[in-house]
């Protein structure tokens, strides 16, 4: 790979995930400061990536993997999803505020598919490239989110008193505006033919159902049903991690956020050394347990004496994503076979992201509207009792897990083609 293309690649990547990170994290906060919305007005528009994540197959198996450059498409993504961070960031109303990110969500989704695959066709030994490529994503949502408490201020208490936030969707406009023109000058990415057969995938291959089958195996099922559970508790710390941070007070709240990605980054390291180690189920488990200690400290914590347990909260975002979700790849590779890889992958992230966490943001949302009474008299217990209900969802599932999925060894290779 040439240094001119690894840099195309790396600034794809960067300005992707930038995006995101620049009004997904701060999200919740905005909608419940500027636009007064409720608990379940908040996870109805978090759900939106669900969503998002539910229609994407169609778009990149349907539409991306059979007519079009993956970088021009990758384009006109972007360019529209600038149009609509600029109509988020106009919109004074979640009644007009829904509609635009209903629609952005469904048009961004896809693209992380697609700059995975623009990325894997420029490179002939993924397996050590892609790394080193990826990791300029969560360096751009890092830059983001210190852009957001540091350089801007947005999110301190007088940016907060002004509504200030909204301009995390100007932000991500503008960025969405230089990627997608920045796409067209991308490596070429033409359509892959289709086998030698000249047969078209089915909708059921498309969208990962042809690994169904996979769920005879009872280890793989029991895998998959926690996992869509375990998406629970996921769905809290996205919908009110920076809420909770911002309203307790804890100084520039969405830049300390950003320790959760530079763990996740140094944990990706450590994963392949603790799976060989000490097996599939043991590192599934830790990661399981992450979760349950990281909310019982957001419960217990505050932004005064016991500042130490929030951060150390957000620190272990590495053991709870990589450890569980990673981890899960990795299985769900070496159970799947030749033939059926990308559709269990398909299947998993139509489960997690999409089945999921669409359940997770309704169920917080309604936990929040339920305790939304003792929020105004007491700030510190509303924010007890929500924590603890997440950490006992991801303590059940990590039981169930324990003593339903049996220990086997995971076998996994490199195909050579």
């Amino acid at each position: 790979m040439s240094s001119s293309i690894k840099f195309k690649l790396s600034l794809m990547m960067f300005l992707e995930f930038f995006i995101w990170g620049a009004w997904f994290v701060t999200l919740g906060t905005f909608l419940g400061n500027n636009l007064k919305a409720s608990g379940l007005e908040i996870s109805n528009v978090f759900s939106t990536q669900s969503w998002g994540a539910i229609v994407a197959p169609f778009i990149i198996g349907m539409i991306a993997d059979r007519y079009f450059n993956a970088e021009r498409i990758l384009g006109v993504l972007h360019l529209v999803g600038a149009f609509l961070m600029y109509q988020l960031y106009q919109s004074d109303s979640i009644s007009s505020f829904f509609p635009y990110v209903l629609g952005y969500m469904i048009l961004y989704m896809p693209t992380l598919s697609l700059v995975n695959s623009v990325s894997f066709r420029q490179m002939k030994n993924p397996e050590k490239e892609f790394s080193f490529i990826r990791i300029w994503g969560t360096i751009g949502w890092i830059v983001a989110g210190l852009s957001i408490s540091y350089l801007f201020k947005w999110d301190n208490a007088q940016g907060l008193q002004d509504g200030l936030l909204r301009n995390t969707f100007m932000m991500a406009s503008i960025a969405s505006l230089v990627l997608g023109l920045f796409s067209f000058i991308l490596p070429k990415t033409p359509p892959v033919k289709a086998g030698k057969t000249g047969e078209k995938e089915s909708i059921s291959k498309i969208l990962g159902l042809d690994a169904i089958k996979l769920l005879k195996d009872r280890n793989f099922l029991v895998f998959f049903i926690c996992s869509i559970l375990i998406c629970i508790p996921l769905a809290f710390y996205y919908q009110y991690a920076n809420p909770f941070l911002t309203e307790i007070g804890l100084a520039n709240a969405t830049g300390k956020m950003t320790i959760g990605q530079i763990s996740e980054a140094l944990c990706l390291l450590l994963l392949p050394v603790f799976f060989t180690r000490f097996g599939f189920k043991n590192t599934i488990l830790l990661g399981m347990l992450a979760w349950v200690i990281r909310y019982v400290l957001f419960a217990y914590g505050d932004a005064g004496q016991q500042t130490f347990m929030l951060l150390l909260g957000i620190a272990l975002h590495g053991i709870c994503y990589d450890f569980f979700f990673v981890s899960g790849q990795i299985y769900t590779d070496s159970k799947a076979g030749k033939d059926n890889k990308s559709a269990a992958q398909g299947l998993i992230t139509l489960a997690t992201y999409g089945v999921g966490q669409l359940i997770g943001f309704w169920v917080a949302g309604y936990v929040s509207d339920m305790y939304v009474d003792i929020k105004a008299t007491d700030l510190a217990l509303f924010w007890n009792k929500l924590w603890i209900v997440p950490a006992g969802i991801a303590f059940v599932v990590m039981i169930i897990f324990l003593l339903f999925f049996k220990k086997e060894t995971i076998q996994t290779q490199t195909e050579t083609n």
